[in-house]
Parts: structure tokens; C-alpha cells; sequence
């Protein structure tokens, strides 16, 4: 949803200039809260088999999209006058309430040191810790134009009124996202 604070920035400060320059500080809070994510599953895979951390992954994962089927309610506090600091603090704090880094483990649990068909796995040129950088960086770089594209298009062409009349509930999209992820996280 950083998207729609991108656009109410524009907005409140009337320049398109201001969307793109939003897009920095909620690029920031969420590779911040991705690469925590990592970060600890990177330790705990040091010493966990491999395939606990991926059950352990999968009920996270389950269990965020079943709590946002059954609690669809977001919190009224705040409001939509944010600064770029309280940008990127919403910004890492919906990325780890969504469960956005552990989205991103299954596709790097591969990478993570620990142990691979019984074998304990070292740092190798296919288990680098520059590979979980690089998910980071390609994964922050994808949300970030799409969420960059889909606010400019509201601001510039198709105005908050769209919103009122046509609202996708992106809520319930992100948790059967989230559930279909833990599944797949379980069978590969």
C-alpha cells in the first residue's frame, strides 16, 4: 500500500516530484524489513536442518495470511500526513507485519548456510551471502517500480476519485498471496 501514501504525497504538496521522491524512504523500510528477515533466518540456518526452517517458514507464512482473512480491520490510528522519517518507519513496519521478508525465504532458503540432503553446507559460490543481497535488491527493486508506476498513473492521470468507485481489496489479494507462498514454501 505504499503506493497510496506515494500519491497522497504528491498531492499534499501538489508535484509529481514528490510521489517519485516517496518511493526512496518506503523502498528503505521495506528492504530494511526484508533483510532482518534474512538476516536472522541466516543465523538460525547455521545451526537448524534446513527443512524445520521451511516448516517453520511455511506455518509464519500460513498463519499471516489466515490473520489478515480473519482480521480484514486495519488500525484508524495515523493519518495519511506523513513525513519521509515516518515514511520509512510505516514503510518497515507493513513490510513485517505483512510477512514480506518471509515471503522472500522460501525462494532463498536454497542459499542459506545449514544443511542440504544430510550435508552440512558451508559458504560456497552457490550459498554466498551475496545471493540473499542480491533477492533484496532485485525483490526492493520490482516492489519499487510497481509501486512507483501504480501511484505516478493514480496521480497524474486517474486521481483519488478511481479510488472511491473502484476498490480492489489488495488485503484479501496479499493473504491468499501469503497462504499459496506457504504452500509452495512446504512441497519444493
Amino acid at each position: 500500500m505504499g503506493w497510496l501514501f506515494a500519491v497522497a504525497l504528491g498531492m499534499q504538496k501538489q508535484t509529481g516530484r514528490a510521489v517519485w521522491l516517496s518511493l526512496l524512504p518506503i523502498a528503505a523500510g521495506h528492504a530494511l524489513a526484508i533483510g532482518l528477515v534474512l538476516a536472522g533466518a541466516t543465523l538460525v540456518g547455521a545451526v537448524v536442518p534446513g527443512i524445520y526452517i521451511r516448516i517453520s517458514v511455511a506455518c509464519v507464512l500460513f498463519g499471516f495470511g489466515l490473520y489478515r482473512l480473519i482480521r480484514r480491520r486495519h488500525p484508524r490510528w495515523g493519518g495519511m500526513q506523513v513525513g519521509l522519517r515516518d515514511l520509512t518507519i510505516w514503510s518497515f513496519l507493513m513490510a513485517s507485519a505483512h510477512g514480506a521478508g518471509f515471503m522472500l525465504l522460501p525462494v532463498v532458503m536454497g542459499t542459506l548456510p545449514g544443511h542440504v540432503n544430510g550435508i552440512h553446507v558451508h559458504d560456497s559460490v552457490s550459498y554466498g551471502p551475496w545471493t540473499g543481497a542480491l533477492a533484496i535488491a532485485v525483490h526492493t527493486l520490482g516492489y519499487l517500480l510497481t509501486t512507483g508506476a501504480l501511484a505516478f498513473v493514480v496521480y497524474r492521470w486517474l486521481g483519488l476519485s478511481l479510488l472511491r468507485k473502484a476498490w480492489v481489496n489488495l488485503d484479501l489479494i496479499w493473504a491468499v498471496a501469503l497462504i499459496v507462498t506457504a504452500c509452495v514454501a512446504l512441497v519444493f
